[in-house]
Order: structure tokens, then C-alpha cells, then sequence
């Protein structure tokens, strides 16, 4: 389960199981909202279903949450749309 997240810079999981192309990289430290920080231990790609496929998401050891940057969604040109119990990613 992905989570959107509009305080998050950057898209990050904890876990690198169901990913592919992970690539090494440790770039420091992410801040989370109680301030404190989760070891950047590289990137990965993320697949899923047909259409799926977000690059470069960040590998932070110990979190426990996959989230989804929205302004880096916005970023790549796409669109997000709230309702009132779900939400869509065009």
C-alpha cells in the first residue's frame, strides 16, 4: 500500500522486496515530521500492474510506510484528483 504524502520532497520505502533496479547510492538522511531520520541507502524503481512505474523512489532504512510525493507527482506532469474517499493519478 502506497501512501500520498504532500510533506514528503522525495517518493521513499522501506522496503526493497518488490522493487527492481536497485542502485546503491547512500545520499545522507531524510527528516521525518517528529524529527528523526531514516538512512538513504539508495534508489529503486517501482513496478506494478500494466501501467505502474515510478523511478528513482528513495530506499530509506527502517521506514515502514511507502510514500508517494504529490508534488513530485505534479512534477512529472500528472494529475491528482481528490475525492471524498478515494483518489486518482493520471
Amino acid at each position: 500500500m502506497w501512501y500520498l504524502d504532500n510533506g514528503c520532497s522525495r517518493h521513499m520505502t522501506g522496503d526493497k522486496r518488490k522493487f527492481k533496479n536497485f542502485k546503491r547510492k547512500e545520499q545522507g538522511f531524510v527528516t521525518y515530521g517528529d524529527n528523526n531520520k531514516g538512512k538513504i541507502l539508495g534508489t529503486i524503481d517501482v513496478e506494478g500492474g500494466n501501467t505502474l512505474e515510478i523511478k528513482d523512489v528513495l530506499l530509506v532504512e527502517g521506514l515502514k510506510h511507502n510514500l508517494l510525493s504529490i508534488s513530485q507527482l505534479f512534477d512529472k506532469g500528472l494529475k491528482v484528483i481528490f475525492e471524498s474517499d478515494y483518489c486518482t493519478i493520471h
